[in-house]
């Protein structure tokens, strides 16, 4: 009899997952899984449940129903210490009393390893990220950003089945953060461990992760590559998540092979059921004309320059704000007009005004 192979269980899986407080619902039904050794990143606006989320992953929450599987083992009802994860918070969480090389090692000397096997993995990730000359230093000696790895490296020594990050960069600097965002993308390359990170910074999460979850008021509205995301919004509200500055949006209506609105005409790549649509293009994606086809009018009111690129915010004529961005500075006084020129169709995105869902259209 032939032989197949069985494919590997995921290291993390949440079925039907909810979690309520009293009458309130921070998490409702939530399915996801997580591959082994990839980088899954949660993000949502302030208040959707992303941290709930990861506590409940964790054991630091109970979950109200649904069930939760680390590698294949149902751990719905074990504690914390029995899920063979390991989190960093916001917060460093350090023992001020402690050195470096002491709270690194710490857990392991709490569950009674060897003291050599503890010296051993404490250097190993000290030089991973990159500490060794600060193990004897206290955490009043230490920068933020060096703080925050320190509790990483707590981290690493557990060798733990999945790392779980809670906007672990959120108390840093930007230089800060983006220097450690690079080292965290680095880490994860180097050791493979499955890694769900929570963060409200899309930058992070897009520059991070492999597979991006998105959530609002407690419900997963997409998960899907960063790729993806950008390129095929699920719904109007992932629409105006990713992407910065955020996806230009404008209500009006779509028939056939034509979006309308009082003030702009559009021609579509594919033909639409007649109804009340939301049209939305980024600003990158939207280019100035003097002359040829313009599907709307903008008018300039101010332009943000920021080095290599700028931002030209503006509205079309019935007030509407709307911006475009482009490389470089772009030299326009305010009150100037321009039209605007028709976007790629594959740029183009048409949602429903009745539940926000991306609208598909019928290339016949």
């Amino acid at each position: 009899m032939a032989m197949t192979d069985t494919p590997a269980s995921p290291a993390v899986e949440l079925r039907g997952i909810g979690k309520s407080f009293g009458d309130f619902d921070a998490l409702k039904n939530i399915d996801l899984s997580v591959a082994r050794g990839s980088f899954v990143a949660i993000v949502g606006p302030s208040g959707c449940g992303k941290s709930t989320l990861l506590r409940v992953i964790a054991g630091l929450e109970t979950s109200t129903n649904g069930q939760i599987l680390i590698d294949g083992a149902d751990v719905t009802d074990a504690p914390p210490a029995e899920r063979g994860l390991a989190m960093v918070f916001q917060s460093y969480a350090l023992y001020p009393h402690k050195t470096v090389r002491q709270n690194m090692g710490f857990s392991l000397k709490i569950a009674r390893h060897p003291k050599a096997d503890i010296e051993a993995k404490v250097a190993e990730a000290s030089r991973a990220l990159q500490l060794d000359a600060l193990l004897d230093r206290y955490p009043r000696d230490l920068s933020g950003g060096q703080r925050q790895r320190v509790a990483i490296g707590r981290a690493i020594v557990r060798e733990p089945k999945a790392f779980l990050f809670d906007e672990p960069l959120s108390n840093l600097d930007a230089a800060l953060r983006t220097e450690t965002r690079v080292e965290l993308a680095e880490l994860h390359q180097r050791l493979g461990t499955t890694t769900i990170y929570v963060t409200h910074d899309q930058v992070e999460a897009m520059t991070l992760a492999d597979k991006i979850v998105i959530l609002k008021a407690g419900e997963i509205q997409q998960v899907g590559t960063p790729k993806r995301l950008y390129a095929e919004p699920a719904n109007e509200f992932v629409a105006g998540f990713i992407g910065s500055p955020k996806m230009n949006l404008f209500p009006g209506k779509v028939h056939g092979r034509r979006f309308t609105s009082p003030n702009i005409d559009l021609d579509l790549a594919s033909n639409h059921t007649p109804t009340d649509a939301t049209l939305g293009i980024r600003p990158e994606h939207l280019a100035m004309t003097q002359a040829g086809d313009r599907f709307a009018e903008f008018t300039v009111d101010f332009v943000e320059y920021l080095g290599d690129e700028s931002v030209v915010h503006g509205h079309i004529s019935d007030g509407t704000p709307m911006k475009l961005r482009r490389g470089g500075e772009v030299t326009l006084e305010k009150g100037a007009v321009v039209g605007l020129a028709p976007p790629e169709p594959s740029h183009v995105h048409l949602f429903s005004r009745t539940d926000g869902v991306r609208l598909a259209g019928d290339e016949a």
